[in-house]
């Protein structure tokens, strides 16, 4: 599986995401979400969970929590934060847990992932199925998560990134100008969330269907690591 980890070259138009265009977008998407992604998605976000729950620390945050469809697939000693930037994501996920009592979820919170409210080193892991190609700043993202997990934990990642080359590379760049309707970057490169050089990489796993996703584990910096980069 090509994926493109360098930074990209675009010659080509795209469309530069806001937080209120994303807002916008997920307000369409919501009432129809679970039945149009919800399939195809399944098995990255299995197995993301599944990764979250065999790692050490109880204290989750999933990012982009959406309509909830990961969230009945913790470990019930897990106790799991949800944010989202989408209202009407939020109300549908929130209906979730009540009704199927998921009682390791212990908040909901509409917020922004660019600039959360929680405390530095506040969970132990952080997971954003899906999420990073939707925010405006995937490197910012990645800074908030890196700053609200402890040193030491786990940042996960399920993502669609970029081909290199072939028919996928010409579709994924000709749809970049949709990004604002679409409300994600179909040419989202991984070095658009993190330098795989300077962080530390531990796993990038294909994920079904046909390797279309990527699961990405990273190991947060130790404390002295995070001082001497402030």
């Amino acid at each position: 599986m090509n994926i493109r980890t360098d930074t990209p070259d675009r010659d080509h138009p795209r469309a530069v995401l806001d937080a209120e265009g994303v807002r916008d977008a997920y307000r369409r998407w919501a009432g129809v979400y679970d039945a149009v992604f919800g399939g195809v998605s399944a098995f990255g976000r299995r197995r993301a969970v599944a990764e979250v729950n065999r790692l050490p620390g109880t204290r989750v945050l999933e990012v982009g929590v959406g309509t909830g469809l990961a969230l009945p697939h913790y470990r019930g000693d897990k106790r799991v934060v949800g944010i989202d930037l989408s209202r009407e994501m939020l109300e549908k996920a929130a209906g979730r847990v009540r009704g199927e009592r998921l009682g390791h979820v212990v908040g909901l919170a509409e917020m922004d992932a660019e600039r959360m409210a929680f405390a530095d080193g506040a969970f132990d892991i952080a997971v954003a199925m899906f999420t990073a190609s939707v925010v405006p700043n995937a490197r910012t993202l990645y800074a908030e998560m890196s700053r609200v997990v402890r040193p030491g934990g786990h940042l996960l990642f399920v993502n669609h990134f970029a081909a290199e080359a072939g028919p996928r590379w010409w579709v994924e760049r000709a749809m970049a100008p949709l990004s604002r309707l679409l409300g994600w970057h179909p040419d989202f490169a991984l070095r658009d969330l993190l330098d795989p050089a300077a962080e530390q990489v531990e796993a990038m796993e294909p994920c079904q269907p046909a390797g279309l996703f990527t699961l990405v584990r990273v190991r947060n910096r130790p404390a002295e690591a995070l001082a001497a980069a402030a």
